[in-house]
């Protein structure tokens, strides 16, 4: 079983940085893509930023140019630097793996528990 363990949410203050952290149960080399999601209240969940495992990243308009993803392979751990923070990034923040290279064949669509990011003005 996968699991994927988020972390670094909290609250703060418009212009402000967080790093948020997602800590894979799984050696992440064995997995094609990690992503980063959002969910603000009322809305649905979007996506913000995806990194392959051959490194390619690719970011949501919205955050082009203040966020950037970034893995450590040593840690199985995948990163979401959240710098120039504004009202709107407020939400739950959830880390996904998909498709993974697991003993048993492929699993596919993995997702953490979310870690709360609160922006304010």
């Amino acid at each position: 079983q996968v699991q994927l363990v988020e972390s670094g949410g909290g609250l703060v203050q418009a212009g402000g940085s967080l790093r948020l952290s997602c800590a894979a149960s799984v050696n992440i080399f064995s997995i094609n893509v990690l992503a980063w999601y959002r969910q603000a209240p009322g809305k649905q969940r979007e996506s913000v930023a995806r990194i392959t495992s051959g490194g390619s990243t690719n970011y949501a308009d919205s955050v082009k140019g203040r966020f950037t993803i970034s893995k450590d392979n040593g840690k199985n751990t995948v990163y979401l630097q959240m710098n120039s923070l504004r009202p709107e990034d407020t939400g739950v923040y959830y880390c996904n793996a998909d498709r993974i290279r697991l003993p048993s064949g492929f699993g596919y669509d993995y997702w953490g528990q979310g870690t709360q990011v609160t922006v304010s003005p």
